[in-house]
């Protein structure tokens, strides 16, 4: 059985969108620990405005290393209470109970479910005890204001390994961690949606992108 790990990108101070490639180091060896990363999943489990973006670039994206043609290939499983099927891009909509439907979805892969951007889903996963690992690639940029993950709630995790890489004049430490407990203050003044597929609110991406050959940069929406 595979884990539910939730990676992205963010910042030393803490900001994760909404636009990662004015700061994301995307390049080098974090392009290969994206490729690894890759190969170890079975597939993505996305909130609705990752899938949107993604599901509006990738399909058009080749490349030469196999990561394009791998990203296209894998299944994708969305949590959104608004879209309806049938989906494009070799997606399937998560039915019914969150918890239920991810606990089943990780007894029928032996791969990971790869999980991007760090928003509403995220949390829901966090919150539900659902995300195995989170994985923050820690790029060397403050950003003062922006998007927060899980949008500034609290999540308490237990840190588990921490690399460190450099290339050209960055330093970006990795950290990877698993988030056993989850403490939200306001919890008891907004409505409960916990046990629904949720729409994530997130819009960056932790990832990769390759350009299609011959045509324009796509948009900064990337896994």
């Amino acid at each position: 059985m595979g884990k539910v790990i939730i990676s992205t990108h963010i910042t030393v101070d803490g900001v994760i969108g909404p636009s990662p490639q004015d700061w994301a180091i995307l390049e080098g060896e974090g392009e290969r620990y994206k490729f690894d990363q890759l190969l170890a999943a079975d597939a993505f489990l996305l909130g609705r405005k990752v899938y949107e973006g993604l599901a509006s670039v990738w399909p058009t994206i080749t490349d030469d290393t196999g990561f394009a043609e791998r990203v296209n290939s894998i299944p994708k499983y969305v949590a959104s209470r608004t879209l309806e099927e049938p989906l494009d891009w070799n997606a399937s909509l998560i039915k019914g109970d969150l918890a239920q439907s991810v606990t089943s979805l990780k007894a029928q892969h032996r791969g990971n479910l790869l999980s991007f951007g760090c928003g509403e889903l995220a949390y829901e996963l966090a919150a539900q005890g659902l995300a195995d690992e989170i994985h923050f690639s820690v790029n060397p940029a403050v950003w003062g204001s922006g998007d927060r993950a899980f949008h500034g709630r609290q999540v308490r995790m237990q840190l588990i390994a921490t690399t460190a890489e450099q290339w050209g004049d960055g330093l970006r430490p990795k950290r990877k961690a698993i988030a056993p407990a989850v403490v939200d203050p306001l919890a008891d003044r907004q409505p409960s949606t916990r046990g629904k597929a949720r729409d994530d609110q997130d819009g960056s991406i932790a990832g990769r992108r390759p350009q299609a050959r011959g045509s324009p940069a796509a948009p900064p929406t990337r896994p």
